[in-house]
């Protein structure tokens, strides 16, 4: 039983997320039979400052998801976040080593492992967690589609490198295993949830997914079906939340009640209340602009951009980013019909903030092949919510 078991363990500095999934070869996509929740403690900015908390935290979703599941939890993949993700691009080359010219995946691996060794040299105390191919040229001409079977001298590999701090990582993996669970693999967060808010469709377009998150706003940019960039922000949610506190005089419980939509019965400036919130938005949209025009894809996303996260619910989100960014806009799910319904967590979060939990399942079952396109079946998103609203309390 427990071979056909794969669990995702999202720890964010709000939440940390735990989901049960089954495999079953008779469908694309692993099936959720469980999912637990807490809220997280001893993290700042995705990063652990006080372990023992952070392990109790983990604790409860471990034991949450086990009852719902009704499975003992051995080993799980789980995601890194916080604003110690970092990409690093390199470039590395090698000769072509067959008689006749033919590129095999020998050569491949050759210039990769070059841009590798180059890259070491400039991430002290960093640890790399995804080697992502851009894209190759052979003989100085670019290769369209896979460069196996081609035919010349020398191969060059563009390489996207992330990367996060070594410390925060052993510092994850140590608080898991603390808990009796083997970690079978890391991820970076961004591209979990990427696996189940995004279409194929939208990362072979061009797309921008931003999670946003308590403490910190993390993006990934895809371009024909590769993430093509990574980047967090160290500005978050609960910074809208300070603001409003601040703005209107009122304790932080009803600030995050009040930008959630749920606190009525209080007499407050609806006006000022949408300067506030308008004015955090538009810092973090004119983050995500700066970024993209750094790396020349500012207004050439034809997919948009997809928000995400515990802080996609504000009303005004997608406006804000349609008007700074000039690209497409929407929530993630929002069309399946069944957003921000969570048993006892009704209208207080997305169901894409249980995105990347999942995303980490689907990619502890997925082959090499699928997890460098970050390829998801389509019918995932539109059913991810009907089964995790089945395992919470």
């Amino acid at each position: 039983m427990t071979r056909n078991i794969t669990t995702g363990i999202d720890i964010g500095t709000y939440q940390i997320k735990v989901v049960v999934t089954k495999n079953d070869k008779n469908t694309r996509t692993p099936k959720i039979i469980g999912a637990g929740f807490a809220q997280s403690k001893g993290l700042r900015h995705g990063y652990i400052i006080n372990s023992t908390d952070t392990i109790h935290s983990i604790n409860t979703a471990i034991e949450q998801a086990e009852k719902s599941s009704g499975v003992k939890i051995k080993k799980a993949f789980i995601s890194i976040g916080g604003v110690g993700l970092e990409e690093v691009y390199s470039k590395g080359s090698a000769v072509i080593s067959r008689a006749d010219s033919e590129i095999t995946d020998l050569d491949i691996e050759k210039a990769i492992r070059d841009s590798e060794k180059k890259v070491e040299q400039k991430i002290i105390n960093r640890k790399i967690l995804h080697e992502i191919p851009i894209s190759y040229k052979i003989d100085g001409q670019i290769a369209l589609g896979k460069p196996q079977g081609m035919k010349g001298s020398k191969i060059e590999a563009e390489i996207l490198f992330i990367t996060c701090l070594e410390r925060h990582l052993n510092d994850l993996i140590a608080a898991i295993e603390e808990t009796g669970i083997i970690v079978e693999d890391v991820m970076a967060s961004p591209l979990a949830g990427s696996f189940v808010t995004l279409s194929r469709a939208q990362k072979i377009a061009g797309s921008i997914l931003a999670n946003i998150g308590a403490e910190t706003v993390s993006i990934v940019v895809f371009e024909n079906n590769i993430p093509i960039s990574l980047k967090v922000f160290s500005i978050g949610s609960t910074d809208i939340t300070n603001d409003i506190a601040l703005g209107l005089k009122i304790p932080l419980e009803d600030a995050e009640r009040i930008k959630i939509g749920l606190l009525s019965g209080i007499d407050f400036p609806r006006k000022k209340l949408d300067e506030i919130i308008t004015a955090r938005l538009s810092d973090i949209f004119e983050l995500i602009e700066v970024h993209l025009k750094k790396i020349g894809k500012n207004g050439l996303l034809p997919a948009g951009i997809i928000i995400t996260g515990g802080g996609s619910g504000i009303a005004t989100i997608e406006d804000i980013a349609r008007a700074i960014l000039k690209l497409p806009s929407k929530i993630a799910l929002r069309d399946s019909g069944e957003s921000a319904v969570f048993g006892q967590m009704r209208e207080q979060v997305k169901d894409s903030s249980w995105a990347v939990a999942y995303g980490l399942c689907i990619w502890g079952v997925s082959t090499e092949d699928e997890s460098i396109g970050i390829k998801i079946a389509k019918e995932t998103s539109g059913n991810v919510i009907r089964w995790i609203k089945r395992f919470l309390p």
